[in-house]
């Protein structure tokens, strides 16, 4: 079984960090909710509390298969000062371990230079974020060990995505199917 971690900062986007914690528990993926403001209860963009389930120093990232990092402000910008995070993002991005982020989370990959050559996505507006990469208006892009997605309305195919990565494309599938999703 892989095993996810989504980072919460203040400020995240509420459905788009749920909506793929939700997604990936439903296939059977192991996520962990992951705070790196020192509290297990992080407040979203909406002001939605929620208690993750552990904390950034308590992550063993040698164990992870997949780091994802949801939108949101400042969310986003919360977590791309987060220098301990983003060594990781650094270290996996080397390592071709997967790496994904969805709305205006993607320019912190691009910031940091990470898209160089590759297809990316990212909130309308934003492209000019994603340095070096060859910018998709697709919902959900895929290339490689990096994932990326557009915003709060493209979610449900981002949490997909990342299930296809693990379990395939059939039970992807099956499991939009089983939530309703473009049946």
């Amino acid at each position: 079984m892989a095993n996810i971690a989504i980072f919460l900062a203040e400020g995240f986007e509420e459905i788009e960090a749920l909506t793929v914690v939700d997604i990936c528990r439903r296939a059977g993926l192991a996520i962990d909710m992951v705070s790196v403001m020192g509290a297990l209860q992080v407040t979203g963009s909406h002001g939605i509390e929620v208690k993750a389930d552990k904390l950034l120093d308590d992550v063993k990232f040698d164990e992870m298969d997949m780091l994802v990092l949801p939108g949101g402000m400042p969310g986003t910008t919360n977590l791309e000062k987060t220098e301990k995070l983003m060594e990781q993002v650094r270290a996996f991005d080397a390592a071709k371990r997967y790496i994904s982020a969805i709305c205006a989370a993607p320019g912190v990959f691009g910031r940091a230079g990470l898209l160089q050559g590759k297809k990316a996505c990212v909130f309308p507006g934003l492209e000019g974020e994603l340095k070096g990469a060859d910018v998709q208006m697709t919902e959900t892009t895929v290339d490689g060990h990096i994932l990326t997605s557009r915003g709060m309305g493209t979610a449900i195919p981002f949490g997909l995505a990342i299930v296809e990565r693990f379990c395939g494309k059939e039970t992807a599938d099956e499991l939009g199917k089983k939530i309703v999703f473009r049946v």
